[in-house]
């Protein structure tokens, strides 16, 4: 299964998540991010503090999603309702395959809050919060 995390600027939330599913090295799952409004960015420094904590290595600069990546991706799951709904009008076709990861992994309705420019324990909660989800989803996928 092919795998696509949106967030906003691919800097924090997205390659957490990515990273944090990439780790558990599922067979036949891929996995990318992107973000909506992402320039050519390093992960964030405190993301990064939390991955090396967390014995997850992983490399990444931010990417700006494009409508390839929706195209390749079994599954898209974002990171806010509002995310959802972006990705929704720009390609309408996609929305057999289009949740946030709170609404496919739970059925709610939450965000995930972005730690952006935040404390390094606000990374944690996030890190913490998405790998519970991401725990959710394997058991819903495999």
């Amino acid at each position: 299964m092919k795998i696509l995390f949106v967030c906003t600027g691919n800097t924090c939330r997205s390659p957490m998540a990515e990273a944090i599913l990439s780790a558990k090295k599922l067979p036949g799952i891929e996995v990318r991010s992107a973000g909506i409004f992402a320039g050519a960015a390093p992960l964030s420094r405190n993301a990064q503090s939390v991955l090396s904590q967390q014995q997850i290595s992983f490399t990444h600069t931010s990417k700006p999603l494009e409508a390839g990546d929706m195209q390749w991706a079994e599954l898209i799951l974002t990171m806010t309702n509002s995310h959802k709904m972006t990705l929704l009008q720009a390609q309408p076709e996609a929305a057999t395959k289009l949740y946030t990861l709170k609404e496919f992994t739970e059925g709610s309705a939450e965000d995930i809050s972005d730690p952006y420019g935040g404390p390094l324990e606000l990374y944690e909660e996030t890190f913490h919060e998405l790998r519970e989800l991401i725990d959710k989803l394997i058991e819903k996928i495999t």
